[in-house]
């Protein structure tokens, strides 16, 4: 009876956490595209990561003082914390151009890549050029970005060529990012590596944002804008990758993964309330393409790994 109350529990707290990770995951690009009125980009990544690097520093000195971070850590978080500056700086600048559901749902185009590197870094994972559900996943996801962009009203606008090109890049380095950091913390607490990569990255933020940016604008802030920095930054950054991998823990990785690919309707129905945007019914569809193929990628995948283990 209690092994059952048990298995009952951690399912509970791995739910709580997916709908945790997915609201705060939901919430940034709403709180970014507010806060573009009023800061640039360079400042406002700087901010926002600066809030999350001193949510993460507590536990990390508490790692270090323990003896339980990895000395190899240091060097080995380089390389993704580089790719992290590079995606975050392009995250963010893409709000400028183009509204948070059309920047997000685009986003989620970084799987292709993320497969694509996978294939090739991970042996474990090239029995998936096999599998009929994996290319179809991807045939539906390549399809449901073009669709997704080219039946755009504005399609041709400066701006929003401009927003597109930058989301693409970004969805490119976070696929960088994320295959860098499975290669370094594969043997690693993610989230002492999380916590290092936070302190490799604002220290990159602040020069672009010195060269880049304009520091002095944020002194030029309500506390409501304040607010909404520190906020963002510490839920949709440093609470919501912890919220993350702690559902992955309980329950495994596929869950949590399927569980996000709700966010940018989320994100449509508050951003409809707030900015009026709006997708028109071929980018709807188009973008549930593009949905349906990363859930049968991951559904694939997870396939994969189950006939592996047994």
């Amino acid at each position: 009876m209690s092994d059952s109350n048990d298995i009952k529990k951690v399912d509970f707290s791995a739910t709580l956490a997916c709908i945790g990770a997915l609201t705060f995951w939901a919430s940034g690009p709403i709180f970014i595209k507010y806060l573009t009125g009023y800061l640039d980009s360079w400042t406002q990544n700087l901010l926002r990561y600066s809030v999350a690097c001193l949510v993460w520093l507590p536990f990390l000195i508490f790692s270090i003082k323990k003896g339980r971070l990895n000395k190899k850590i240091w060097r080995r978080a380089v390389v993704p914390g580089v790719a992290n500056v590079i995606m975050q700086s392009l995250f963010a600048a893409a709000f400028y151009y183009i509204g948070p559901a059309f920047m997000v749902l685009l986003a989620k185009s970084s799987l292709i890549w993320i497969t694509t590197f996978s294939l090739l870094f991970f042996a474990e994972e090239r029995a998936l050029v096999r599998s009929k559900r994996f290319w179809s996943g991807m045939i539906l996801s390549v399809g449901g970005v073009i669709g997704v962009i080219c039946f755009k009203e504005d399609f041709t606008a400066a701006g929003t060529l401009t927003g597109i090109a930058l989301t693409l890049m970004m969805g490119f380095m976070w696929a960088v990012y994320i295959i860098s950091a499975r290669i370094a913390f594969r043997d690693i607490d993610s989230r002492h590596g999380f916590s290092v990569i936070s302190i490799y990255t604002v220290p990159g933020l602040l020069i672009l944002g010195l060269r880049f940016g304009e520091l002095g604008e944020c002194m030029k802030m309500g506390a409501w804008q304040w607010f909404c920095v520190v906020i963002s930054g510490a839920t949709a950054i440093a609470l919501s990758h912890t919220l993350y991998y702690s559902a992955m823990r309980r329950i495994g990785a596929t869950i949590p993964a399927l569980v996000m690919l709700v966010q940018p309707f989320i994100i449509l129905a508050i951003s409809h309330v707030v900015f009026e945007e709006t997708l028109n019914i071929l980018q709807l569809l188009f973008g549930t393409f593009l949905l349906t193929g990363s859930g049968l990628a991951i559904w694939a995948q997870e396939h994969l790994k189950k006939n592996h283990n047994s």
